[in-house]
């Protein structure tokens, strides 16, 4: 659990630094909404880097295909335009947001140790932020991307092949 999520969250940071590279050069009105989920995802990050080297988890090993992919995935929609760029965050959200939930039913039925307790906490307040990213998305015309059906359901299936992977290698 703890590697795809430190994968996940590796990833998510990326894909927004690519989107605000690019976007806050071109729509600078954003540069407040995006840095604000940004340092979310990097706050994500942190936290479970601490919790892989605490519990001793390794990483995954495709860590550099993750990092290359996020960032080309965040410099992609965004210069596809700010639409994309939401679009691309609703799908990742969507993902993810169901991903922590998932999650935590899982927790709810492991012993309420304090390392339990730690993760369940953990998981259930990064979930409510993404799921916040997910309605500034749709708040922000993601629904306007073109395609929109094809770019989300595209971005979906690499999350859910992205969580299957990471949490086998």
């Amino acid at each position: 659990m703890i590697r795809v999520d430190q994968s996940g969250e590796l990833a998510a940071d990326l894909i927004y630094k690519g989107q605000y590279a690019v976007l806050t050069r071109t729509r600078p009105e954003l540069e407040p909404l995006l840095k604000h989920m940004w340092e979310q995802e990097i706050h994500h990050r942190k936290t479970f880097n601490a919790l892989q080297n605490e519990y001793r988890v390794r990483p995954s090993l495709l860590t550099d295909l993750w990092k290359v992919a996020a960032l080309t995935l965040g410099v992609g929609t965004a210069l596809m335009g700010k639409e994309a760029a939401m679009a691309c965050t609703e799908a990742v959200e969507t993902v993810i947001g169901g991903h922590y939930q998932d999650q935590l039913r899982m927790l709810e039925s492991c012993p309420d140790t304090d390392d339990i307790k730690k993760l369940r906490k953990v998981v259930k307040q990064f979930r409510d932020e993404e799921l916040e990213h997910l309605d500034i998305a749709v708040e922000n015309d993601s629904a306007e991307a073109r395609p929109y059906w094809l770019l989300t359901e595209t971005i979906k299936t690499g999350c859910r092949a992205a969580i299957w992977v990471a949490s086998r290698i």
